[in-house]
């Protein structure tokens, strides 16, 4: 059983920067994929970045475009996502997720998820 908690949510500006981290717990570290999900009020979960215990990662193609940098620390047993140029439409509830498949972008794929780190950002 693996726990996952994610922090560094806050509230920032547009243009700003956030690094968010997840910690995971209770397994072993280098047979997950992990990803950040996200989700804004009234829409659905939607992919952000997922990436292997080998750094191979992937990102979605609709929004990030470069603006975030998903990692993981395998020493430590923690995934961040770097956020730049941070807009009002990224706002949303920021989840990290665990799964036991090759870097999937389905949200049914992950067997773990954390409690979400609220991100919101002002325009």
């Amino acid at each position: 059983q693996v726990q996952l908690v994610e922090s560094g949510g806050e509230l920032v500006q547009a243009g700003g920067s956030l690094r968010l981290s997840c910690a995971a717990s209770g397994g072993t570290f280098s047979t997950y994929t992990m990803a950040w999900f996200r989700q804004a009020p009234g829409k659905e979960r939607e992919f952000v970045a997922a990436i292997t215990w080998t750094d191979v990662r992937t990102y979605s193609g609709d929004f990030v475009k470069g603006r975030f940098t998903i990692s993981r620390d395998n020493a430590k047993n923690m995934v961040y996502l770097q956020m730049n140029s941070l807009k009002p439409e990224d706002t949303a509830v920021y989840y990290c997720a665990a799964s036991t498949q090759y870097l999937p972008r389905t949200s049914q794929a992950y067997n773990y998820w954390g409690q979400g780190t609220q991100v919101t950002v002002s325009s």
